[in-house]
Parts: C-alpha cells; sequence; structure tokens
C-alpha cells in the first residue's frame, strides 16, 4: 500500500476547513493510501484552526519559519509518508481532483504531479486580472527553470517526498514554488512531471494573502535569483 502526506498551509483559514477536511478525509479512503493530513497554522494561533484540526483528526503544526515558504518547508519537515501531496486550504483546490493526480502518479510514475488549470480540460475561475498575471508568469518561469510544464505557480502537487526532502529551499514567498522544482531537476536531471487538469476556484471564505504590488516585485526578483541558481548548477556540473 502507499502512503501519502496530505499538507495544508493554513493562515486564518478555519472556517474553510471545516468543509475542507471532511472532504479530504472521503478522497484519501476512495484513493486506499495509509495517509495523513497535516496542517501547518501561524506560528501564532489567530483563529479557530487548532480547535478544528483536533475535531476533524489532523495533525496541527504551527509553523517555524516565516512567509509562504517557511510554512511549506515546516510541512515537508514532519510529513512521514512516502508521498507528499499539497494543496490550498482556502477552498481553491478541490479534493475531488486528488484520486485523478494520484491515478496519473502511479500510472505514468512521475516524481511529481501537478493539478493544472492550463493543460487541456482544466478550468480557472480567477479574476481576468489573476488570470492574465499567471498566464505572464507561468511562461517567463518555465523559460527561467527550463521545464515544460504549463502550470508551475500552483501549490496543488503531488510530490515524490524523498527528492522533494532532498532539497535546500532558500526563498521566502511563493517563489518557492518555481524553486522547488528547479531544485528537483537540478538533483534530477530526469525528472519526470505531469500535469492532471483540475478546476481552480475562488477562496471560499475570508480574504486573499495576496497584495499584488508586491507580489508582482517579488517575481522580478525572482526571475534574477532562480537565473542564478540554474546557472551556478551548470557550472558545478562542468
Amino acid at each position: 500500500m502507499s502512503s501519502t502526506s496530505v499538507v495544508l498551509l493554513a493562515y486564518k483559514e478555519a472556517e474553510n476547513l471545516k468543509i475542507l477536511l471532511p472532504k479530504i478525509h472521503e478522497q484519501m479512503k476512495i484513493i486506499g493510501d495509509d495517509y495523513e493530513i497535516l496542517v501547518i497554522d501561524s506560528a501564532q494561533p489567530l483563529d479557530d484552526t487548532k480547535k478544528v484540526c483536533e475535531q476533524l483528526g489532523v495533525r496541527y503544526i504551527p509553523q517555524e519559519e516565516p512567509y509562504y515558504a517557511g510554512a511549506f518547508r515546516t510541512g515537508i519537515r514532519y510529513a512521514e509518508k512516502e508521498r507528499i501531496q499539497v494543496l490550498d486550504a482556502d477552498g481553491s483546490h478541490d479534493p475531488e481532483s486528488l484520486p485523478a493526480i494520484h491515478k496519473m502518479y502511479e500510472e505514468g510514475n512521475y516524481d511529481l504531479v501537478i493539478g493544472s488549470r492550463y493543460v487541456e480540460g482544466g478550468i480557472s475561475n480567477d479574476s481576468k486580472s489573476s488570470f492574465i498575471m499567471s498566464k505572464i508568469l507561468n511562461t517567463t518561469m518555465r523559460v527561467v527553470i527550463g521545464v515544460k510544464a504549463k502550470d508551475i505557480s500552483t501549490s496543488y502537487r503531488l510530490y515524490n517526498a524523498k527528492q522533494l526532502k532532498a532539497v535546500q529551499l532558500v526563498r521566502n514567498n511563493y517563489d518557492v514554488l518555481q524553486e522547488v522544482i528547479l531544485r528537483m531537476k537540478i538533483n534530477n536531471p530526469n525528472l519526470t512531471i505531469g500535469e492532471s487538469p483540475i478546476i481552480f476556484n475562488k477562496r471560499m471564505f475570508g480574504e486573499s494573502k495576496r497584495q499584488l504590488f508586491k507580489f508582482i516585485c517579488g517575481y522580478a526578483v525572482s526571475v534574477g535569483m532562480l537565473s542564478g541558481i540554474r546557472i551556478k548548477s551548470k557550472f558545478k556540473k562542468k
């Protein structure tokens, strides 16, 4: 039997977790894996997330490093199974996509499967401005890190845990989602990536944590940083 750690990064998402966690339990039982669910909360509790986790039988872990990437690294650190499934805790990632993602991982013998908005069958219900920004970001980052996957800005992913835990991540914010693919590819030049179509929805409750201006400025810096990491890795191989 395969085993999966399901990791949700949560920042004031208690109301969403009440709805999402039962659905994740249901879908993971359909998949048939030995599984655990980890909710990575803010360093200091800001709502009832801990209580919700206790009621619904999942592991509650306060993040040990700051920012989005710090929560991501905390989840990787505490995941104990052979696969790591990450999805957003705001309701934008539908747990009903989990069986298809896991089936693709199994049948295609992939190292990483992305729940993708931009392959055939994928749909994004995000705002038009966010959609355009996402497409530009993905096009740019594909060139920067050297992969053909169409949606590398989403966190809805199923990873080979051994390969994921082997990388050292240094970025602080959402660009860690591109950094992790780049570093996995550096470690494993034959890295295989699958994309399973998903429907991306707007968040259910609460407000988005992303600030557009900071988001754009941050990615401008990220392009240079990730380009440098890739170039440096090529020189090391020579």
